[in-house]
């Protein structure tokens, strides 16, 4: 459970212990699902910030069982601004006054959370672009994403489009809203899907059972996620290529959606139930391939993409112009 799990002020971590984390330390399991370092999860044990069935608990060699009601209070990030990192790798596809698109790389986290505080995309950009810290000065994003318009996975690669001033943000952020951003995907699912194209529409919230999964549930927020069949392949074992477009932007919503209709992404650490050994083992086939938008000044439509990554396109047999 590498991926990090988002956690600012007064987030909690609140699960009923499920059989697979049976008979393990409290203290591994609170690293394990919030990607907090074990000295930090001992910390929190010893500071009165973890209970098991509504008592405190001060040892984290603690074994918890299954059926437990395990809440633990996750730290808070670190009061002020995200700090500027020019070692961070920001790799720029287009350059405006009022926004930029950034090919992301896998196993990049976008901004701050529990199990990433430095190194993020975020500290890189504010590198690049200093102006993007009054955005959050102004109220308008959180300290800790400045110009964050929306977010890819760690384990996503491709291209997000970030906003630089406060007129490119309010734009883009209301075209993200109304849906009139176009983004496009390309995955690669286990097995072979049967439909040529297709929409899942299914709501999706934090799983009850695991808080850092998401899953379909009937209360959870709207989501629908389209996708064509691109190519089926039979080798090593049978999968397929999809082109993926979303018309929601939950979290995890490609990779639930796709585990809900049995075609989990390959390599999937979360969601999936095959390891593919050729690819890294935080690394899913998942691609942000291309964005289109109104430039938040002209209206002019603004296109922008990111070819696909080698270890990737390596995985298709053949080179494959993606």
């Amino acid at each position: 459970m590498s991926e990090h799990f988002d956690a600012f002020d007064g987030e909690t971590l609140d699960l009923i212990v499920p059989s697979t984390l049976d008979a393990i330390r409290v203290d591994r399991v609170i690293a394990m699902l919030t990607g907090l370092s074990r000295s930090e999860a001992t910390d929190m044990v010893s500071e009165g910030a973890v209970s098991v069935n509504d008592k405190v608990v001060l040892k984290g060699s603690l074994v918890l069982e299954q059926g437990q009601h395990l809440v633990a209070h996750l730290p808070a990030l670190d009061s002020g601004a995200v700090q500027p990192d020019a070692s961070v790798d920001v790799d720029i596809v287009l350059d405006d006054e009022d926004f930029a698109v950034v090919n992301k790389a896998a196993g990049q986290v976008v901004h701050p959370g529990a199990g990433q505080r430095t190194g993020t995309l975020v500290a890189g950009l504010l590198a690049l672009y200093p102006q993007l810290q009054s955005l959050s000065d102004e109220g308008l994003s959180d300290p800790f994403r400045p110009g964050i318009v929306h977010r890819l996975d760690k384990g996503t690669s491709g291209v997000l489009v970030v906003a630089k001033t406060v007129e490119g943000l309010l734009s883009l952020r209301d075209q993200l809203a109304s849906r009139q951003m176009d983004r496009t995907y390309l995955g690669l699912v286990e097995g072979h899907v049967a439909e040529e194209r297709g929409v899942v529409d299914a709501p999706i919230g934090r799983s009850t059972r695991t808080p850092t999964l998401m899953a379909v549930r009937a209360d959870g927020r709207a989501a629908r996620t389209g996708y064509e069949v691109l190519e089926r392949i039979d080798k090593p074992h049978a999968v397929t290529l999809l082109r993926l477009t979303l018309d929601t932007g939950r979290t995890h919503q490609i990779r639930v959606h796709m585990s809900t209709i049995g075609h989990p992404v390959v390599n999937d650490p979360r969601y999936g139930h095959r390891r593919d050994r050729r690819l890294p083992e935080e690394r899913f086939w998942l691609h942000s391939r291309s964005l289109a938008f109104r430039h938040p000044r002209t209206g002019e439509p603004v296109s922008a993409g990111a070819p696909l990554p080698q270890e990737l396109s390596a995985l298709l047999g053949e080179r494959r112009d993606l």
